[in-house]
């Protein structure tokens, strides 16, 4: 934040109230010096720099008097205008002030709280330009003409700058009711007729001086060489310095929004999804605000659900899933798979309280989710005390055997270390199975279905009667790279339940 942001928007983390209070003085400062400063401009042009008619009688004392009079209505114009804007501004000191979601209707009294700060002294000034038309009408009708408009134009430039400089003060409590969602019809200028208004104010206007100041002479006023030059140079410099101030209004107007979406994208691109950026505009720029940060909402809520799908499925699951679609079916892969059990699980549940159980449960999954992720696995399921690794599908390995084998030595060794309250049992087996989705097509998961997955359970079973609660498929470990089949001795040949034909076992050696 700028030195001028810091100076218009106050201190980071002000509370409402502050926020409020600062905003409205600003408001109410900023409208003075405009009126004052425009005030003056109109005196100077029309007293001093546009040429008087020839035919007005004792021209000093007719400005004496416009003098006067325009100073004086000033002066009650400032106090009526102070009283009116406080007035208008008392429903909105009660909107910035409230802690809740605001309604459309009061979002909208916010947005136009410009406007209508802006409605009140083109009325101020439209009475005046009528009223010091309508007084000179005494002396002359050209000193009329010449007057009116020109606290007319002056009076249109100082209320376009009134509506922009309350814009930019009202932006920190104007983020606040926006903070939900924009109204679809604000009601508020949208950018291009910003962009028109700050050109008409800025270059038309000032121009248009120069029409009326020719028409002037040509309906006979009097006037020397050196006073159109002078006329000429004051209405060019009027041009140059309004022309310059409004359009910077405008524009920033434009370009601060923008801006801050520009880098907000940046943020997003560099894969920060904590981000929002402020809605103070009720045109097409607080739309793209607001369009923004519901794109990264969603985003945000899309990685969030993408993480749980991957915790839920497995990482490579869920990247598979979302690259390639869901297509129910499968296709035959080669794979080894470990089924891990729990020992006495029923007495378990019987003679502990269901929390100590569950609790139980979470470390032993635990221990068994970073054996099999750390070397290489994925988590089919979990079957309540049980669960299911594959290693080889959905992503290929090439030495699945000898990391299957790795997995279930280290798993048997750290759930007796680092869970000593239960006893697990680990069956090791390998072969083709189908790998895909199996279900319906509005519920399904994606899993493994073969002989080697029945074999893994049926041989877990048979090693709960075992020393090292470790059995492996013998086929497995003739895969296996010869470093690792060191670590492992033939026990026999077993028909496990269910099967017709005998399976060779291995366990690890002591």
């Amino acid at each position: 934040m700028g030195l001028v942001e810091r100076l218009l928007d106050g201190r980071a983390g002000a509370s409402r109230a502050d926020v409020e209070r600062r905003t409205r003085r600003l408001v109410l400062f900023s409208v003075l010096v405009a009126n004052i400063g425009g005030a003056l401009v109109v005196l100077a042009l029309a007293i001093v720099v546009l040429p008087d008619p020839v035919d007005l009688e004792d021209k000093a004392a007719v400005r004496r008097f416009n003098t006067a009079l325009l100073l004086g209505y000033l002066t009650v114009a400032i106090i009526v205008g102070a009283a009116w804007g406080l007035r208008l501004f008392r429903p909105l000191r009660r909107l910035f002030l409230v802690d809740r979601r605001l309604e459309d209707e009061e979002r909208r009294l916010v947005l136009r709280a410009p406007l209508r700060m802006m409605r009140v002294h083109f009325a101020l000034w439209g009475l005046a330009s009528v009223g010091w038309a309508l007084v000179n009408l005494w002396f002359a009708p050209l000193l009329a003409l010449k007057l009116g408009l020109t606290c007319l134009l002056g009076g249109l430039t100082t209320c376009t700058i009134i509506y922009l400089m309350t814009e930019r003060l009202l932006r920190r409590a104007v983020t606040d009711a926006l903070s939900t969602e924009v109204p679809s019809d604000s009601g508020v200028p949208g950018v291009v007729a910003k962009l028109v208004l700050a050109w008409t104010l800025g270059t038309a206007i000032p121009v248009l001086g120069l029409l009326v100041f020719g028409a002037v002479v040509l309906l006979g006023a009097d006037v020397a060489a050196e006073q159109m030059v002078w006329v000429s140079v004051a209405l060019g410099t009027t041009a140059l310095i309004v022309g310059v101030a409004i359009t910077y209004l405008a524009a920033k107007a434009v370009a601060a929004p923008i801006e801050s979406v520009r880098h907000a994208i940046g943020r997003v691109e560099r894969g920060d999804l904590d981000v929002e950026v402020p809605v103070y505009d009720g045109s097409q720029i607080g739309q793209l605000q607001a369009g923004f940060n519901h794109m990264v909402a969603g985003l945000r809520e899309r990685e969030l659900i993408q993480d749980l799908f991957g915790r839920q499925v497995g990482a490579d699951v869920a990247r598979l899933t979302l690259e390639q679609g869901v297509e129910l079916g499968g296709e035959l892969r080669d794979v080894c798979v470990i089924f891990v059990d729990l020992v006495g699980s029923t007495r378990l549940a019987a003679t502990r309280p269901p929390i100590e159980v569950v609790t139980l449960l979470n470390k032993f999954f635990a221990v068994v989710v970073d054996v099999v992720e750390e070397h290489g696995g994925w988590i089919n399921k979990f079957e309540g005390d049980a669960a299911l690794a594959v290693f080889g599908a959905p992503v290929h390995l090439t030495d699945a055997p000898t990391r299957t084998l790795a997995a279930a030595r280290t798993l048997a060794t750290r759930l007796a270390t680092e869970v000593p309250e239960i006893t697990a049992a680990v069956g090791v087996s390998g072969g083709e199975v189908v790998a895909g989705h199996v279900g319906a097509v509005h519920r399904f998961e994606y899993t493994v279905i073969g002989d080697p997955v029945n074999e893994a359970a049926r041989l877990t079973d048979l090693a709960k009667q075992t020393p090292t609660r470790l059995l492996a498929a013998a086929p497995v470990l003739s895969a296996a790279t010869p470093t690792e089949a060191t670590h492992w001795k033939i026990t026999g040949e077993v028909t496990l339940r269910g099967r017709l034909h005998p399976t060779q076992t291995a366990t690890p050696l002591p």
